[in-house]
């Protein structure tokens, strides 16, 4: 497979994992427009791509990604109204594609996370830190609000939280973003490798299709009221899935006792 080439992140595909790495250390690894539209771009790629069956984002340097990149900062302090639109806009797409990815992914952070960085991290489905990593939603400080990575913040950190760190931008570590539900692990550098190794395993090892619907179920039904309608829909599901090429392959193989095809590609 030929891999398309990016001028701000790295992205390599090995054992069925793409890996994407933002590669602007002396930046901060910060947006501007190019990294949003590369970061945009290489998700879909990923998404198509029917040999990638998990995602993970990390970054080089001593930060994750440190929100929007100072020159883009300037830039936008002369947009217009229009422009400010145009421009959240492209940040929106970018979260959302991450967030609506069929594979399962993974945010890797191996340094701080501020500001619009927080919303790569929520748009992830898993989180694993460094326990010296800072977080921060910074933006109440420059007359800002998050309004953009808002929906993933609070659906990952919870409402609750996100009143606290949203009106306050104080500065949490890695054992406050576990604590409040932001990230799943806090570990030591010399772990992190070897603790996203065996997170990435449990995901590669599982049906492909039944972790792409298992994603969307979590999505769907995580803030629906419990109706009679989305009583409907998770019958519909199990039912369908029960039916479905990989879900009667699964069960014959744990009856049969042998591995199920998608561990023998």
């Amino acid at each position: 497979m030929k891999l398309p080439n990016y001028d701000s992140l790295l992205l390599d595909i090995d054992q069925q994992v793409a890996t994407i790495t933002l590669n602007r250390p002396d930046k901060r690894n910060a947006f501007n427009d190019d990294v949003i539209q590369e970061l945009t771009d290489v998700f879909q790629f990923c998404a198509e791509q029917d040999e990638v069956r998990a995602v993970v984002l990390t970054a080089n340097g001593k930060a994750f990604c440190a929100g929007a990149d100072l020159n883009w900062m300037r830039a936008m302090a002369d947009y217009s109204h229009d422009e400010n639109l145009a421009d959240a806009g492209k940040l929106a797409q970018m979260l959302a594609t991450i967030y609506h990815c069929p594979k399962p992914t993974v945010a890797a952070i191996q340094g701080d996370v501020y500001a619009g960085g927080m919303g790569l991290v929520a748009a992830c489905d898993i989180a694993i830190s460094v326990k010296n990593a800072n977080f921060c939603l910074s933006e109440v400080k420059l007359g800002l609000i998050p309004a953009t990575i808002s929906p993933y913040v609070i659906r990952a950190m919870g409402a609750r939280a996100a009143h606290r760190y949203f009106l306050t931008a104080e500065v949490f570590d890695a054992k406050e973003a576990k604590k409040i539900g932001f990230i799943h692990e806090r570990v030591d550098e010399e772990e992190f490798t070897q603790t996203l190794d065996n997170l990435v395993k449990h995901l590669v090892n599982a049906s492909p299709n039944a972790v792409k619907v298992c994603k969307k179920l979590v999505q769907d039904v995580a803030y629906a009221e419990i109706n009679e309608q989305l009583i409907k829909d998770t019958v519909a599901g199990i039912a369908d899935i029960r039916a479905s090429a990989e879900g009667k392959e699964g069960v014959q193989s744990f009856l049969q006792k042998r591995k199920p095809s998608w561990l023998n590609n």
